[in-house]
């Protein structure tokens, strides 16, 4: 059994000694074994949901702006774990914010339904927000346009950006954006719209464009909740289950209305 208590174990050494765990010295909490406890649907749900409180409480510092890998990071523990501690501690994945990492706390929380928290965490991660005033430019100083792979986690270096253009993290920010925030992906040929967003949003609007059609999708929220679509309208009629691509190279509206008593969720 990988359950802690709290949260999930990572992993286990060849004599058996685990890793991940409250007895750690190093490394007691890693956020990828909780965000995929959400993401792959084998956890227990409500293990998976205090599992992905751990990670709020432990690895997530609001007043640095950063999201940890893990915590505390690696310096001289034994079993030793091996390369990652070739890394300072702090720096990359040895304890600092690995970005594609900490994105997947974002995609857990919104297959969670917790829009207020996949956005927080989404914001804190945009690099625009780390260059909006002269202080964070002097402290990340990283371009504030690309999404860097690492933040460091450590003085005198807390906030600063590592790789920003060698990394894959911008394309999964792109990803769990559009698909679990915005909710707008296309699954078996259709397009299939499950948004997770704040309570705070009203709406929004989304031009997609695919296979020479143009689809103008308005959002609706008047209920203010995070999930569940009670309304789809697929040029002003009623429609159930995804939308069709056409290749008519027209364009045609959706309107999505949000609400109590939803008709469809991620699951569906």
């Amino acid at each position: 059994d990988a359950w802690d208590g709290e949260w999930y174990r990572r992993a286990y050494f060849d004599d058996g000694t685990p890793l991940g765990s409250n007895a750690n010295a190093e490394c007691q909490i890693d956020a990828i074994a909780q965000s995929w406890s959400v993401i792959s649907g084998a956890g227990d749900p409500d293990r998976a949901r205090r599992a992905m409180a751990s990670v709020n409480e432990r690895l997530v510092r609001e007043g640095d702006g950063l999201v940890l890998l893990l915590t505390p990071p690696f310096d001289k523990m034994e079993p030793s774990p091996g390369y990652i501690r070739g890394y300072l501690p702090g720096v990359r994945e040895n304890g600092g914010q690995y970005t594609h990492a900490a994105l997947w706390n974002v995609l857990a929380f919104a297959k969670l339904g917790d829009g207020d928290r996949a956005w927080e965490l989404f914001s804190l991660l945009n690099p625009v927000n780390h260059g909006r005033t002269a202080e964070e430019v002097s402290r990340y100083r990283a371009e504030p346009y690309v999404v860097a792979a690492d933040v460091y986690s450590v003085p005198p270096h807390t906030g600063r950006g590592g790789w920003s253009w060698y990394t894959g993290s911008a394309g999964c920010m792109y990803r769990v954006g559009v698909e679990a925030i915005v909710g707008i992906y296309v699954r078996a040929g259709a397009l299939h719209i499950d948004p997770c967003i704040p309570r705070s949003w009203p709406g929004y609007e989304v031009i997609f464009a695919l296979q020479g059609a143009r689809y103008r999708i308005n959002v609706e929220n008047p209920h203010g909740v995070n999930r569940g679509v009670s309304r789809i309208e697929f040029d002003s009629a009623p429609i159930t289950g995804d939308i069709p691509i056409l290749q008519d190279g027209a364009e045609h509206t959706v309107r999505v209305v949000l609400g109590p008593g939803h008709r469809q969720s991620e699951s569906e």
